[in-house]
């Protein structure tokens, strides 16, 4: 067996992996990164960014079949699956050759092969096959993988959003079983693309833990879309053949369709890897972890998906970056969950940073104000072809402590939603600010106006 050492040994090569790899390299330590797959991990090479390059092609072919309600002659005339692929393939392969280059550039030393921590009376390390990696500090980073239910098993006509992404053809017909964020994107985006979708969701509402607001806002613009969303739908039997698939719900009634997206959520990636054996505490397979990222084990930190909260890449670069800083010495600032921005990129997308009315009244009562703005009203938002809304959250005399949005494109808005949360900024703080004309960052500048109780383009 060979020791190698360093001051950081980082398991897992993901979006928290490896921003703590760089920045701990930034800050001159000799940093040693181990990953079993490909730098990037899933939001890289099946999450995020594929998700995403999917999800602008679903967009362009939308685009080409309303061309005619802008004066524009275009035919759609269908979808090449195999052109599709190649787009983002060659989208991942850009984004893993620049990453694969930064980490080198970095001087981060990368081990490709299954890691397990151990413990031991020198400290605690990375054993990869025979090989052991020890650091001053260890870093648990190793990811989630996609959950299914009792009684499904993936495989055949029965995906995951993995299998989903590998599909060769765009289905007749898809059932979506979730109605969460994987599920609501697939389900746009397949039916852009023209096959009949149905999202099943066991709670009352598609993106349950989003406002009420754009909850139904979302609801309403999918069934518009001719989306099928069978809400408060429990699952129970699901069998398949060679030609399809048919699910059982709780009240006995069944759907049938070419294929079935389990969709119900991911769980952190722990078993397996020594964690239990080292002596991580893990609740419900999470690595519990103090303010600071710590473990119960000295000197091994977590950070990401396997950490209870947000399964964001983001919020992993935030972790990662926070957990270099800490061991550094500098007294980093962790950024509190719920100023964490929250997109989902269907059509219409929607976004989100801070809390729901709902949680907002349950803690505050009637010392809380609200603001509701149309997109219908937005110069930009019409030319473009969207309708959505912008809901600010405001503690009465108080600042703003939630931001939500629906509509195309309002992901990028939601920046300013988290500096006004994040800062605790009062509508009056923020109005006298200009929006620049048109644009749909208008629309957040007309209801944070609205709550500092000058509305323009409103009554």
């Amino acid at each position: 067996m060979t020791a190698h050492h360093s001051d950081l040994v980082v398991l897992g090569g993901g979006s928290a992996g490896y921003a703590a790899a760089i920045r701990a390299a930034e800050l001159g330590r000799s940093v040693t990164l181990v990953e079993k797959d490909k730098l990037g991990g899933t939001c890289l090479h099946r999450g995020c960014i594929p998700t995403k390059a999917i999800l602008h092609a679903a967009e362009i072919a939308d685009a080409v079949r309303d061309a005619s309600s802008v004066g524009v002659a275009a035919t759609f005339e269908g979808i090449d699956v195999a052109g599709v692929t190649a787009f983002r393939e060659g989208i991942v392969a850009k984004k893993f050759a620049g990453l694969t280059g930064l980490i080198k550039a970095r001087g981060i030393t990368v081990v490709t092969g299954e890691g397990r921590l151990v413990v031991d009376d020198d400290g605690p390390a990375v054993a990869v096959g025979e090989d052991t990696y020890r650091g001053a500090d260890v870093l648990l980073a190793t990811g989630s993988h996609t959950r299914t239910l009792p009684g499904i098993e993936i495989g055949g006509r029965v995906l995951s959003s993995e299998e989903a992404l590998a599909l060769a053809e765009v289905p007749a017909s898809v059932i979506v079983l979730g109605g969460g964020v994987i599920g609501v994107e697939f389900a746009s985006a397949w039916r852009s693309m023209g096959a009949e979708v149905t999202i099943v969701e066991a709670l009352d509402h598609l993106l349950p833990a989003e406002d009420i607001s754009s909850s139904k806002a979302l609801e309403r613009a999918f069934r518009k879309r001719g989306i099928v969303s069978r809400l408060g739908s429990r699952f129970a039997s699901v069998s398949q053949t060679d030609a399809g698939v048919t699910i059982v719900l709780a009240d006995g009634s069944e759907l049938s369709a070419d294929y079935l997206l389990v969709a119900v959520g991911r769980g952190p990636s722990t078993a397996g890897m020594g964690f239990d054996e080292a002596g991580v505490a893990l609740e419900r397979g999470f690595v519990s972890v103090d303010e600071r990222l710590r473990t119960s084990v000295p000197h091994v930190w977590a950070a990401g998906d396997i950490v209870p909260g947000l399964q964001l890449a983001h919020r992993g670069f935030q972790q990662g970056i926070f957990v270099a800083e800490e061991i550094a010495g500098l007294g980093p600032v962790m950024v509190a969950e719920h100023t964490i921005p929250r997109v989902t990129y269907s059509h219409p997308e929607v976004a989100s940073v801070g809390i729901t009315e709902a949680a907002a009244r349950a803690a505050h009562g009637d010392a809380v104000a609200v603001s509701e703005y149309n997109l219908a009203g937005n110069g930009r938002s019409e030319i473009i072809g969207t309708g959505g809304i912008v809901k600010i959250v405001r503690l009465v005399d108080g600042p703003v402590i939630g931001v939500h949005l629906v509509g195309d494109r309002v992901g990028e808005l939601i920046s300013e939603g988290q500096l006004a949360v994040a800062w605790e900024a009062h509508p009056e703080d923020i109005a006298p600010y200009v929006h620049a004309h048109p644009t749909q960052s208008e629309a957040l500048g007309e209801a944070f106006l609205a709550l500092a109780g000058k509305p323009l383009h409103a009554l």
